[in-house]
């Protein structure tokens, strides 16, 4: 008889979030752990073939093992590419900076 350890499977999506808690064989790994809870059945919209994936907020591979306790979080993809973000932010705080330098100048005249 295999032995099982407790693990947590963990999915959100802007309007709704799960945790699934779940007993898997010792020897199973994050792969063998999504598809053994299911969750797919509840968010069609998860790949569990190819998600990613981390164990408590650290990004990790779908072939590591589990440890007793441990949460899988599966991630979604990205809406934007957080380089153009940071890009977009950046120009909107230079515009922004010059924009406060002007009204400092104004109030000290």
């Amino acid at each position: 008889m295999s032995e099982t350890i407790s693990i947590e499977v963990a999915y959100a999506n802007p309007d709704e979030q799960l945790i699934l808690v779940v007993e898997v064989p010792t020897t199973a790994t994050i792969a063998e752990a999504i598809k053994l809870s299911h969750i797919d059945e509840h968010f069609p919209e998860i790949d569990i073939n190819a998600p990613k994936v981390g164990i408590f907020g650290k990004l990790t591979k779908l072939d590591a093992t589990l440890n007793p306790g441990d949460r899988i979080e599966i991630y979604r993809p990205l809406i934007a590419d957080p380089k153009e973000a940071r890009k977009k932010r950046a120009a909107e705080g230079k515009t922004m900076k010059k924009g406060a330098k002007a009204l400092n100048e104004e109030t000290d005249s």
